[in-house]
């Protein structure tokens, strides 16, 4: 007799995004996984979708949306962008608490905390500091929504097929100045794998050996 495949069932939130898409290419084809891929403009979609994905178009901050596509997904992955950042966190919390989901994966920022050290730290709040405060709050947000959370704070991002990184925690000081997008995926694809591993973390992820004043590319 064959074992029955055991689906796992992904939402992803902003899946137009560069992260998000190496997510997506992680599992694509996959049996044991079923990807749905929600963003504003499917248009940003490379082609074809994958065979075990399924597009929808929308908004976070459409509840109705949300709490009619959420329920019985086992993992929400957040990929977002923009201003309203703490805004788009609690439409996905209040969802979620409504559809009976608990594991999330939320990207935000490094710096939300003041938590990078030396000039690097200086330079990134001259650089970052206002577009910052809605990022901080958003966690707040997911810290205190009693999700099984995983908030993960990239440091500069760049397009290097690589996958090199390392991690620090909510209270310890950031390290480096950069880390491949392909990085945080893999980090995020490990989450997405093993729903347990670094259940309400809040982790920084770097490329070792990048300590700077400022990103390379900067």
């Amino acid at each position: 007799m064959t074992k029955a495949i055991t689906m796992k069932k992904i939402l992803i939130l902003g899946a137009g995004g560069q992260v998000a898409q190496w997510v997506i290419r992680a599992f694509a084809g996959r049996d044991s996984i079923a990807l749905t891929l929600l963003l504003r403009n499917p248009g940003k979609l490379p082609t074809p979708v994958p065979a075990n994905g399924n597009v929808l178009a929308g908004d976070v901050l459409d509840q109705a949306l949300l709490r009619q596509t959420m329920p019985g997904h086992d993992v929400v992955y957040a990929n977002l962008v923009g201003d309203d950042m703490e805004h788009q966190a609690n439409s996905i919390i209040a969802a979620m608490r409504a559809s009976g989901i608990e594991r999330l994966i939320f990207v935000l920022s490094m710096g939300i905390y003041d938590e990078v050290p030396g000039k690097f730290g200086e330079w990134n709040n001259a650089m970052l500091a206002e577009d910052l405060k809605p990022f901080r709050r958003a966690a707040d947000a997911i810290e205190a929504s009693g999700l099984a959370y995983t908030i993960v704070r990239p440091a500069w991002m760049t397009n290097e097929d690589e996958v090199d990184y390392e991690l620090t925690t909510r209270h310890a000081p950031f390290k480096g100045t950069v880390v491949s997008r392909r990085s945080v995926a893999d980090l995020i694809a490990s989450i997405i794998e093993t729903p347990d591993l670094h259940r309400h973390a809040n982790l920084g992820v770097n490329k070792p050996n990048t300590d700077g004043d400022k990103p390379y590319f900067m």
